[in-house]
């Protein structure tokens, strides 16, 4: 009998658990969120709003104290052109960090190609334009190098990049002989050299075509990273590379390809570089790599890889321009700059940590 009166499970008795569970979880997550946890969530989304932030205040603060002379035309294009090497190189290490990883060595490989450069005109007698294409070809090749070494040797980037600073800026010293090659050689022999040094000058305004160089760098990378397949796998990799390497992206080519671009898009920065000093020193730029990651932390790019953007780099890069450059005028010691800025880039990986627990 009782096996006569055992009834069938019907699919309704497995419904009914089945939609008071989703209505739970439903409740969950329809909870009201903080004003705080609102604000976590939507730096989450849009990394370069603080950077942003940061520097609409910085520019107000900084103007209060002169208004006159800091909102002048001369001073606030001043800014561009001490910020325009540094914020170059920075479009370079970002799309490094994005990846998850960091390049030590860009500032080397700058300078490894101003010194290559005016090597071969100035003391070979090989055309100013077959030179610059042969350093930008050392460039890549740098880069490259790097590259080759995080993805098929599995070398930490770290690591890599610390050892081929070295390296490079050895390569340096030793193929220059510590010479300095003068503005006025350059000027007479190679005057390609120092275009990007050429100014523009727009009423009171001066800028220089190195500035326009960055702009238009900044630019490309916006939307080939924004707009492209490279550029969603670039954030793919930094975000999980396992997962992306699952998806189908080749992961070992994207990294060789991102460090290569990076060496590449360092040497037309030493091109700038010889424009905005007028000559080639082996000693002009050796702390660069440092700027370059600084402006890229303060713009809120994560040292962790996957969220970030050049926009923020080039927000990063003017914030430490105009602290430098705002610290002078209110008459300060020099070293408060370096404190300003080391404090901003404690203040910004620890805002980047606290926003990274939205996905945790």
């Amino acid at each position: 009998m009782a096996e006569a009166q055992a009834r069938t499970p019907q699919a309704s008795d497995f419904e009914r658990p089945l939609a008071e569970a989703d209505a739970k979880v439903a409740s969950f997550d329809s909870r009201d969120k903080s004003p705080l946890e609102r604000l976590q969530h939507l730096l989450h989304s849009n990394p370069s709003g603080v950077p942003l932030l940061v520097l609409i205040l910085s520019v107000i603060g900084f103007g209060m104290i002169d208004g006159q002379k800091f909102f002048s035309a001369f001073t606030l294009t001043l800014i561009l052109q001490q910020v325009a090497i540094v914020g170059i190189l920075a479009t370079a290490q970002t799309i490094v960090v994005l990846t998850a990883g960091i390049d030590l060595s860009v500032g080397a490989i700058m300078v490894l190609f101003t010194v290559v450069v005016g090597k071969f005109t100035m003391h070979y007698g090989i055309p100013p334009g077959l030179s610059l294409a042969i350093g930008m070809l050392f460039g890549l090749a740098c880069g490259a190098i790097n590259g080759l070494l995080v993805a098929r040797v599995n070398l930490p980037p770290f690591i890599v990049t610390l050892g081929s600073w070295l390296i490079f800026a050895a390569i340096t010293y030793i193929y220059s002989g510590n010479e300095t090659i003068r503005s006025q050689d350059i000027e007479q022999q190679a005057p390609l050299f120092q275009f990007f040094g050429s100014k523009i000058v727009i009423g009171h305004a001066v800028l220089t075509y190195g500035v326009v160089l960055m702009v238009a760098i900044s630019v490309w990378l916006w939307y080939v990273l924004n707009h492209t397949a490279w550029g969603r796998h670039v954030y793919a990799i930094g975000d999980d590379p396992e997962a992306a390497r699952l998806s189908g992206i080749n992961v070992n080519r994207m990294l060789i390809g991102v460090y290569a671009l990076a060496g590449l898009i360092c040497a037309v920065a030493g091109w700038a570089q010889i424009g905005r000093i007028g000559s080639v020193s082996p000693q002009a730029g050796t702390d660069a790599n440092i700027s370059a990651i600084t402006a890229v932390v303060i713009g809120g790019t994560s040292l962790f890889g996957g969220r970030g953007s050049i926009l923020g780099t080039m927000f990063g890069a003017l914030i430490v321009g105009v602290f430098g450059l705002g610290l002078r005028l209110w008459g300060t010691d020099p070293q408060w700059t370096q404190f300003a800025v080391g404090a901003l880039i404690i203040i910004a990986v620890a805002i980047d940590q606290w926003i990274r627990k939205v996905s945790a």
